[in-house]
């Protein structure tokens, strides 16, 4: 029996995470995982650790915060792989975590596969030479990054985005069920909020949305309705909207399917949207320092994944500052208006999924590593 240390520390990282264990599992069924993740992971057998629930913070002021029980946590793992001596690591994303903890166990002898690639080429190419000298294999998920990883000397795959399988897997509810069990009216336009997956970045960024879906959903007589994530207390989303915006549960894929317009916290639900072609706004606000901290780190003048995929500015980007209700008014606004400006925009969005390989990441990705150890 093969054995198989896994890392994610987010909701997106878990969501891959789960679907590759999942098709490693339909390869080889004996195969037994353990490390940190979700629900998803938990869900497709992965003993879990750590909860991502424990570990997910919101910029770099909140992580130093932690950084004790983030050293407890990483001496742990530490502990349970000189135990149980893992065939292989799987880590996902989470390059503050996993990259730090990635060195020690390097030097344990581990073989190391490092599924969606740190975004390296937002923060600076810096972290390429512990890359190249402590990870086996870099399996990337944007067609650029294979580019850049091969020219920095990498050994490095490119297997597709694994949320085109995702997407092409879903079951939809049906429009008008989805909207009569919700509370929808279906002669009505829909505007979906996705103000994140953290206490402290709803905290932050749904007050400025609700000033101006308030208005917006006055103006043009809209549906209005909030993403809301399990793992969070529906009175965190309560406390700010009240009872008059519907918080959904579990039903993303049919909000941006079925949505006019959105308004989107920088994430993957930025790429998400973008590949069921939905217009949206990026909106992103953290505690000024940390911005701060961030704004000098950055090295791209972007950063949602739509447009760092499309290589252009596509949707409009609200930061901090610029993460304010009149903002957000006035982009939505736009995007009600203008008909052609839309089109437009869903035209560019189309052109991000074909850019994004075919369906069957995760199974590729599976067999790479199968084939490895």
């Amino acid at each position: 029996m093969k054995k198989i240390l896994i890392i994610a520390g987010e909701v997106s990282g878990d969501l891959h995470g789960g679907n590759l264990v999942k098709a490693m599992h339909k390869l080889d069924p004996s195969l037994y995982f353990f490390g940190i993740g979700g629900e998803n992971m938990k869900a497709n057998g992965v003993e879990l650790i750590y909860h991502i629930n424990s570990l997910s913070f919101m910029g770099f002021i909140e992580v130093i915060k932690h950084l004790p029980f983030l050293r407890k946590v990483k001496k742990e793992i530490l502990k349970i792989s000189s135990e149980k001596n893992p065939d292989a690591i799987i880590l996902i994303d989470y390059p503050g975590f996993n990259l730090s903890i990635a060195k020690e166990l390097f030097k344990q002898g581990r073989k190391i596969f490092y599924y969606i690639s740190p975004q390296i080429w937002a923060w600076g190419k810096s972290r390429i030479d512990l890359i190249r000298k402590i990870i086996h294999k870099m399996i990337v998920v944007f067609p650029f990054e294979e580019k850049m990883y091969r020219e920095a000397g990498v050994n490095v795959e490119f297997v597709g985005h694994p949320l085109l399988d995702v997407i092409e897997n879903y079951s939809y509810e049906s429009r008008e069920k989805f909207f009569s069990s919700n509370g929808l009216s279906l002669d009505k336009k829909l505007l979906a909020i996705f103000p994140g997956s953290r206490k402290q970045e709803i905290k932050k960024i749904l007050p400025e949305i609700y000033k101006a879906v308030k208005k917006l959903r006055d103006e043009f007589d809209l549906n209005v309705a909030i993403s809301g994530v399990k793992s969070i207390d529906i009175d965190i989303y309560k406390e700010i909207v009240g009872e008059e915006i519907p918080i959904i549960f579990d039903r993303n894929y049919e909000l941006m399917k079925y949505a006019y317009a959105g308004i989107i916290k920088s994430g993957t639900s930025t790429l998400e949207a973008a590949l069921l072609e939905l217009p949206f706004v990026v909106v992103y606000k953290t505690s000024y320092l940390s911005y701060l901290i961030g704004k000098n780190l950055i090295k791209i003048d972007r950063i949602s994944l739509a447009n760092i995929v499309a290589e252009e500015k596509i949707v409009k980007e609200l930061i901090q500052n610029d993460c304010n209700a009149d903002h957000i008014y006035m982009e939505i606004k736009n995007i009600i208006n203008n008909e052609n400006l839309r089109n437009e925009l869903v035209n560019k969005l189309r052109n991000i999924k074909n850019s994004l390989g075919k369906i069957g990441a995760s199974k590729r990705a599976a067999n790479l590593i199968l084939r490895e150890i």
